[in-house]
């Protein structure tokens, strides 16, 4: 484990290997070398009744085999032999050689005090899979998910009272909500509220490889918006490459923030793919583009024009960016897709439209919302 090496087991491959196996191709190409040699010159002379390999090890099958806590994860190892003698643990001692809860305790204390190096293993990984993969990074996509705290929530009146972390209770966990919104078949609306007490991880990864480009853990009440905007500051900083290669990001409506979107485009040149929410209340259904008579726009970004003879209205057919003017082309529908117009030969609009991106920098972006191409890249973060 002294360093990365690519492993040439196809997706596939791993997919039908047994659980031990994944874990045994996780002990060899994880580069957590130096954490393990810090951990262990910070232990010293002292007693290694249960060496600090061993017990990381364990950790990490616990993971691999997704264990929900160290309990479960310490009565798998007192009844897989086999398991133990993996993770490093003294195969002569049988179960005597699974450590009690507390070397656990103490251990994941020593991590958090580490969470550099720690953190350290995750960039290398993600340097070493940009390298072997040219296109990795091309299209990102961003999210955050609820990690249940198993501690107790508090209450209110416990709110108010200053706690100090003691080690048997969670005081940096706080409660969050996510509300989803939606349209049924039949035109109703839907709203789903969900709670929990704990904390979000926040993640940008490949959505084509679906793999992770950097993360990071927080409250559960924490602001989506905010911490994307650091997120992709934090992958800037530490993967240039991956971000210089972008060339599009999705996200859903959480992260529909004027701001980001501009971020996205005018610092790194990518494309934000990010789902939109409506914030006209004035019951307003399309706005008149700035300087045209007869052509408007919703809020989704959907172009139409409004015939000068019969205002009939019609969606223009999106012609593509232009990355020099920073506009994007708008179609005569009549000219495109052949229909009969009676106000075409009057219609202003009739060899199309340029829209600047500045009209609406929510609504207009360098990949149109109304394009095929939009739609595609937003189903690839799913």
């Amino acid at each position: 484990m002294s360093g990365v090496s690519f492993c040439p087991v196809g997706w596939r491959e791993i997919d039908e290997l047994g659980d031990l196996e994944r874990l045994v191709l996780v002990l060899e190409y994880l580069p957590d070398e130096e954490l393990m040699q810090k951990l262990e010159r910070e232990r010293g002379h002292g007693r290694n009744d249960y060496p600090v390999r061993a017990v990381w090890n364990s950790i990490l099958a616990g993971v691999v085999f997704q264990h929900t806590s160290i309990e479960s994860l310490r009565r798998e190892l007192k009844r897989n032999a086999q398991l133990r003698e993996l993770c490093g643990f003294d195969p002569v001692r049988g179960e005597d050689a699974v450590p009690p809860s507390y070397v656990y305790s103490r251990m994941l204390v020593k991590l958090m005090q580490n969470a550099d190096e720690v953190e350290k293993i995750f960039t290398r990984l993600v340097d070493e899979i940009s390298t072997l993969l040219p296109d990795f990074g091309r299209v990102l996509a961003l999210d955050s998910k609820a990690i249940h705290s198993l501690a107790r929530g508090k209450k209110r009146d416990e709110e108010e009272k200053v706690q100090r972390p003691d080690g048997r209770r969670d005081t940096d966990a706080d409660f969050g909500k996510k509300t989803y919104r939606g349209r049924r078949k039949d035109g109703t609306l839907w709203e789903k509220v969900v709670s929990w007490f704990g904390y979000k991880l926040h993640l940008i990864v490949d959505a084509v490889y679906e793999l992770p480009v950097g993360f990071t853990v927080t409250r559960a009440s924490a602001s989506d918006v905010k911490e994307g905007h650091k997120l992709i500051e934090r992958v800037a900083e530490q993967h240039p490459e991956i971000m210089e290669r972008c060339d599009a990001l999705a996200a859903d409506k959480g992260y529909d923030d004027g701001k980001l979107i501009v971020k996205l485009w005018d610092e790194y040149q990518i494309k934000p793919v990010i789902d939109i929410r409506n914030l006209r209340h004035d019951g307003e259904e399309t706005r008149l583009v700035t300087g045209k008579e007869n052509i408007v726009y919703d809020y989704c970004g959907t172009v139409y024009c409004h015939c000068p003879e019969t205002n009939k209205r019609r969606e223009m057919a999106f012609g593509g960016f232009e990355k020099d003017r920073e506009t994007l082309k708008y179609r005569c529908p009549a000219r495109h897709y052949g229909v009969k117009c009676r106000g075409m030969e009057q219609c202003s609009a009739r060899g199309g439209v340029r829209i600047p991106l500045a009209e609406d920098r929510r609504v207009f972006t360098p990949l149109a919302r109304s394009s095929y191409k939009w739609k595609a890249t937003y189903k690839k973060r799913t």
